[in-house]
């Protein structure tokens, strides 16, 4: 069996437990955001948006320095 890194099953980068999670996100890499909008029939529908987060462009990790 090859050593290569495509042979490899449920590696992780040990260095990134060092790392400085996201504040903003808190090391999941998404921001959830809750809105409430008004339909048409004046009802109230909520959702949650989902996006990733800028302040650490989706890893969960704040950039040192």
């Amino acid at each position: 069996m090859s050593d290569s890194m495509e042979d490899k099953t449920g590696s992780f980068d040990a260095t990134q437990l060092n790392l400085q999670r996201c504040p903003d996100c808190g090391g999941k890499g998404e921001l959830y955001i809750d809105s409430e909008n008004i339909n048409e029939k004046f009802e109230v529908e909520k959702q949650t948006v989902i996006t990733p987060c800028t302040r650490c462009n989706g890893t969960g990790f704040v950039p040192p320095g």
